[in-house]
């Protein structure tokens, strides 16, 4: 029986209709006579999505009991008992309850694939693994249930339900997703327009990166070399010289006239590694290519042009963009250069730009010996020229009247074989010494027309030839053999720092280093496989292109990396000499890997102590700054209700005023606490304005005692830009923050003035001050300076009013008084203009 294939709904955010979809699918198999049954399907009471199970066998689940709680999961033995054609399982990466055959639902998915059962599923891109840091950055909330991207990456099918963040929003507003009373806490969390603005880009970008998979699989299966234009691809041909940074940004504005265009930068070394580019500038082209968005190649070939074209059609790629020779008139003899081999070759399915630039014709330095390693028309060339030359010569020297004597005979012959060994190494040369011996001693040695020699200083000569010619020969070709072992040594020296400076750099992407094996090594695909022990599975830790292998047997190069993991490659066989560099790349992919692991192990702890800090110190609030005005309330409410004692009026109205107190206390510390949940989460958007200082300032002295504040703010003063709600709490908590920590007697200062675009509020009181080190620590949760004995709340003031602050684009600090105290100045933008502040508000619109 063979395994069953696996179609997935990839939903762009929760709502967006992916178990709707399945369920539609369902049906229209159903029609068609395809035993299709209901495994799992959650609808959420959604109405719409209830209707659609109507018609459809479901499969009863199973009850788990879990801590006393009856829960309900997939039966999977059912399922398999009942051995339909497509099984539909709702929610991959649903988490099973504790004591389930299977940890995750997607373990369950495959043992149903694995018993021939085709299975359609859903699943939102928040939960993929690779994806749980990304999207924690942008909604706030971190994700507890995922799948691995392998397994989603591993579906036959993959289909996109998509909608867009107002579609959705609407969606929900018409009670279709959520029930009412959640509704408006997820549209003003999790489903603002921002967020799934992003969770919709992240499910594009992850569906077109797996659409580029399948498309490169399906040209590799079927051995399709043209390029196909789905997507602009614009690939630069760097040579390290300084006019690379041009191509780069003529590559950029080409790129930014279509939208989704991409820009791959590659550099092509030859693998004897001597090259003249310069570190220094590939380093600054790396760097400009990364800047505008592109990625950067290094790419091995002795062919440059042939390696060019073939790296450009491997990605894909629509055009290339490469920059006029730099090469002078006279060096065109050594051929016709990259851009004109290349833009010949590149087919009607390429499009080559050529980019002028200010190094045209400044030349490029003589050529540089390429090492031992020589083409076959080098070779070729050397054999014409040791062997064919040699003949040539002889006839050229035989028509001449009056020849210029032996001994410069001896010196030509002896040219053309320096100059086989120069062009086809050893061979050709021992052959042209060889041949040239039996001329010399045939036409130009008396007697001529025979092979013997009469004249002993002659024979002399010959010998003498054939020697030097031998070791001219033999030093030729062992100087080309160090130079090519020199060189090689090079571009491993070349690529081993690039693997150090990654590492001193703290590039720790996987994915990254494995497609730099692959295009160091031209492979086909890499894939880092490791196993707890010797008996288990292999697993993939990581993996670059098409069809991965899943055991190091079955790949072309298999480098081990210690007991448990190795480095599976495919696509040729190495020469030995290459396995060197290999293991290095082998040794950092598992440093990057276990480096990957600690930081977020690392990440994970540092967010468990942060809560644990934030929780011990709301436990300490809640047990102490809670307490104390409800043990006050408590006390004023028992002595009201005791019918022991007959309170005056007065003591009433005494006990009354304590409990109002009180009440306000608990109403001061929740609203900041709300407060502080609601800058962490993200959730305050402010509602900016133009108005007058003036205007604010005195409400937010009501919670003040009267006559302990002086009022400083000119009527000169600029309006400003800021949300006035936000910007009242901000002054409120700063002043009361004041008022709480000066001496007795002493009044605050309250005073305004305008600095360029700036207008500076500032809150001076005459307290004991806070040392510099201690200026930016009193800003954070939960911390106050001191024990001081009047102190109320939690510790949430000042940093509420710095996060207000900085969500109205302004900035909170504090500041050592003159004479004593301590300042708090807030800078707000001033708004442009004069105008008062008296527009209506947008329908619905909060601060």
């Amino acid at each position: 029986m063979g395994r069953g294939t696996l179609r997935i709904y990839l939903g762009a955010a929760p709502g967006v209709g992916k178990t709707y979809a399945m369920l539609s699918e369902a049906h229209r198999r159903v029609e068609r006579g395809t035993d299709c049954v209901v495994a799992l399907v959650e609808h959420h009471d959604r109405p719409r999505t209830e209707v659609m199970l109507h018609g459809l066998e479901q499969v009863p689940r199973t009850e788990i009991t879990y801590r006393s709680a009856v829960y309900t999961e997939m039966d999977v033995d059912a399922v398999l008992e009942r051995a339909p054609a497509v099984a539909l399982v709702d929610e991959l990466a649903h988490t099973n309850v504790p004591g389930f055959r299977n940890a995750k639902r997607w373990q369950d998915v495959e043992e149903l694939l694995k018993a021939g059962i085709d299975v359609i599923s859903t699943v939102n891109i928040q939960h993929l693994e690779s994806l749980g840091d990304v999207v924690e950055s942008i909604t706030g909330v971190r994700q507890q249930e995922t799948v691995p991207d392998e397994v989603v990456r591993r579906a036959d099918q993959i289909e996109l339900v998509d909608m867009s963040p107002q579609a959705l929003r609407r969606r929900m507003a018409h009670g279709n997703i959520y029930q009412p009373d959640k509704l408006d806490a997820a549209l003003s969390n999790y489903f603002r327009p921002g967020n799934l603005t992003a969770l919709r880009e992240l499910a594009l970008l992850w569906t077109a990166d797996r659409v580029d998979e399948y498309l490169q699989q399906y040209r590799g299966e079927h051995n399709i070399r043209t390029t196909w234009q789905a997507r602009e691809r614009i690939v630069v041909g760097l040579t390290g010289g300084p006019e690379g940074r041009t191509l780069i940004r003529r590559a950029s504005r080409m790129a930014a006239k279509g939208s989704g265009s991409e820009i791959l930068a590659v550099y092509i070394a030859r693998s004897d590694g001597l090259t003249s580019a310069s570190p220094k500038e590939l380093a600054v082209q790396r760097t400009l290519v990364e800047d505008v968005g592109g990625t950067f190649h290094h790419v091995i070939g002795d062919d440059i042009p042939a390696a060019l074209l073939e790296f450009a059609r491997g990605v894909n790629a629509t055009q290339i963009v490469l920059g006029s020779s730099r090469r002078k008139t006279w060096q065109y003899i050594y051929g016709p250069g990259v851009g004109a081999t290349v833009a010949r070759e590149s087919g009607p399915d390429l499009d080559v730009h050529i980019v002028t630039h200010e190094e045209v014709a400044k030349g490029r330095g003589l050529p540089i010996a390429r090492g031992a390693r020589l083409g076959r028309a080098r070779i070729i060339w050397g054999w014409l020229v040791g062997v064919v030359g040699s003949v040539l010569l002889s006839v050229l020297l035989r028509s001449l009247e009056n020849g210029p004597g032996l001994a410069n005979d001896v010196l030509l012959f002896l040219f053309l074989t320096v100059a086989a060994a120069l062009l086809g190494g050893l061979r050709p040369a021992l052959a042209s010494a060889a041949v040239g011996v039996m001329l010399l001693n045939y036409w130009f040695t008396p007697p001529t027309h025979t092979l013997t020699v009469q004249d002993p200083e002659n024979f002399v000569a010959i010998v003498i030839f054939f020697a030097v010619a031998v070791a001219v020969s033999s030093v030729v070709d062992l100087a080309a053999r160090r130079t090519h072992q020199a060189a090689r040594l090079r571009a491993e020296s070349e690529i081993l720092s690039f693997l150090a400076g990654s590492v001193l750099r703290g590039e720790t992407a996987l994915d990254a280093l494995l497609e730099r094996v692959r295009e160091t090594f031209a492979m086909e695909s890499v894939a880092l496989l490791e196993r707890t022990s010797d008996v288990d599975p292999w697993t993939c830790a990581g993996s670059v292109g098409p069809a991965p292998v899943a055991r190091p047997d079955d790949a072309d190069v298999d480098m081990p990396v210690g007991d448990n993991m190795a480095l599976a490659l495919s696509g040729r066989v190495l020469p030995a000499e290459d396995r060197r560099v290999l293991g290095a790349f082998a040794a950092q992919a598992a440093v990057v890997l276990d480096r990957q692991r600690l930081v977020s192990e690392a990440d994970r702890a540092r967010r468990l102590a942060e809560g644990n800090r934030i929780r011990t110190a709301l436990l300490a609030a809640v047990s102490h700054d809670l307490r104390t005005p409800l043990a006050g309330i408590k006390a004023a409410v028992s002595s009201l209700r005791s019918d022991d004692v007959a309170w005056s009026p007065e003591d009433e109205a005494e006990l009354l005023e304590g409990i109002e107190d009180g009440a306000d206390r608990l109403d001061h510390l929740v609203g900041n606490l709300l407060d502080m949940s609601r800058l962490q989460t993200g959730t305050v958007t402010p509602l900016i304005r133009e108005i007058d200082l003036d205007e604010v300032v005195p409400m937010a002295l009501g919670g003040v005692p009267e006559g302990s504040v002086d009022l400083d703010i000119p009527e000169t003063l600029p309006m400003v830009a800021v949300d006035p709600g936000l910007l009242e709490r901000v002054v409120a908590n700063v002043v009361e923050n004041a008022v709480k920590y000066s001496p007795g007697g002493e009044r605050i200062v309250v005073a305004a003035s305008a600095l360029g675009e700036r207008v500076e509020l500032r809150v001076v009181d005459r307290g004991r001050g806070v040392p510099d080190e201690a200026k930016e620590r009193i800003f954070e949760p939960f911390q106050r300076y001191g024990d001081a004995p009047r102190g109320a709340g939690v510790g949430l003031g000042l940093a509420v009013s710095r996060g207000f602050a900085e969500a109205m684009g302004g900035t909170l600090d504090a500041e050592d008084t003159p004479g004593g105290g301590l300042t708090m100045v807030l800078t707000l933008t001033a708004a442009p203009g004069r105008a008062q502040a008296g527009a209506a508000l947008p329908a619905g619109a909060t601060s």
